[in-house]
């Protein structure tokens, strides 16, 4: 039986934002870019090799990789809230269990599952934006949502560096076991607070709902949408490697290469969460305004100005830069892909689309970090992987451009 709409002062949607935000600052911001600050002082204490840091990172985006495989059946099977939940209790009892690892091997295959809980939990969390927002709210509600991930970063890059200091070489298992307890707290919210859709509470999505004629509407099948659905896959595939590359090892880049402090440069990461904090807000409502195609060109500039910077040795500002504008847009592209896939291809296909462009940038941040990692091993730095990470960004904004206008919809 439907139940009545419940009466408070704002939409229930904007509680499914709040737990998407606590989702993805567990899920992405402590469970894969804390990594970047852990890896330093657990490379030391493991004595791994950079090709064996990348290949630990590379091991959480294949899990990763293999959730996203995995997702729409389960979505379809368990529903957003429950495949959330045990993604969360997934990366949880990981990241405990990484705090007590002893060897490469343990770690690795640790890594690996936290990838694929990553995954459980990303993928119904960022659909849920298309079933509780219509279209001109979603920019929005998942520029708010991606926050968590800056918040993660922010977190991890005061924590982490404070902790080594207090406790020395082993610290960073008390960063592993920190930050597994606070995933686990996460997970016992999402299961109080998310629901799968508005007509559970007997409500309408955020938003206007507008009467547009029928031609007006995304059709069932709307034309060239696989050509659309595959120039959104190698945009995300493009923005999986590159960004991964760099927040993988730009804290290693920093400590090693240019002899900064673990403290300061657990500070410039910092950075990154803070202005990732206006990443997905910015871009995503900007999106709103100009375009996905638009929005998304630009992110690609601005990212690859980043990398440029970060492997042209100039110096530190250089650098200090490179950090202000990869944080700018660390989290626009998920942002705009959220909203992009109900725009171009209607409600009904926002899910299945979602994770079939998730897979592609899942299969980028498998392969650029371990690439980039077996690179930096060769040459003895990271430089030349961030300038190949700038060409392709640059392509990025070439294969934007081609984007076409979306059809109208009343999703």
């Amino acid at each position: 039986m439907r139940k009545s709409p419940c009466r408070q002062p704002f939409h229930y949607g904007w509680v499914i934002v709040f737990t998407g935000i606590l989702t993805l600052f567990a899920c992405l911001g402590l469970a894969r870019f804390a990594f970047g600050m852990l890896l330093p002082a657990m490379g030391a204490g493991l004595k791994l090799g950079y090709d064996q840091m990348g290949y630990i990172s590379t091991g959480n985006f294949a899990g990763y990789l293999l959730s996203v495989a995995l997702a729409p059946l389960l979505i379809r099977l368990l529903r957003p809230r429950l495949l959330i939940v045990c993604g969360l209790l997934l990366i949880a009892l990981c990241m405990l269990a990484i705090s007590r690892g002893q060897d490469f091997f343990t770690v690795a295959a640790l890594y690996f599952f936290v990838g694929m809980g990553s995954g459980f939990a990303n993928i119904p969390v960022m659909v849920l934006v298309s079933h509780w927002f219509r279209r001109e709210r979603r920019g929005r509600a998942a520029g708010l949502m991606v926050m968590g991930s800056a918040l993660g970063i922010v977190f991890s890059g005061f924590l982490i560096p404070r902790l080594n200091l207090a406790l020395g070489p082993e610290g960073w298992r008390t960063g592993w076991l920190v930050l597994g307890l606070i995933a686990l707290g996460v997970s016992l919210i999402a299961a109080i607070l998310v629901r799968n859709d508005p007509t559970e509470l007997g409500l309408e999505p955020v938003g206007r709902k507008t009467e547009l004629p029928p031609q007006a509407l995304v059709p069932k099948n709307p034309p060239g949408a696989g050509r659309i659905l595959l120039e959104l896959g190698l945009l995300y595939l493009l923005f999986g490697a590159t960004f991964m590359i760099y927040g993988t090892f730009i804290v290693t880049s920093l400590v090693v290469e240019h002899g900064i402090a673990e403290a300061r440069a657990g500070l410039f990461w910092s950075w990154v969460g803070g202005f990732g904090l206006l990443s997905g807000v910015l871009f995503g409502t900007l999106s709103d305004r100009i375009g996905r195609k638009g929005g998304l060109m630009l992110v690609f500039a601005v990212q690859t100005a980043a990398y440029l910077l970060a492997g042209a040795n100039l110096g530190t500002p250089a650098l200090m830069l490179s950090v202000v504008l990869y944080g700018l847009v660390a989290f626009a592209i998920p942002t705009i892909m959220a909203a992009a896939v109900g725009d171009y291809l209607g409600l009904s296909r926002a899910a299945a689309a979602f994770s079939t462009i998730t897979v592609f940038f899942a299969v980028g941040q498998t392969l650029g970090p371990g690439a980039a990692g077996m690179l930096a091993e060769t040459m003895g730095t990271f430089r030349v992987s961030y300038l190949i990470a700038a060409v392709l960004t640059g392509a990025g904004v070439l294969l934007a451009a081609r984007l076409p206008k979306p059809h109208d919809s009343r999703d």
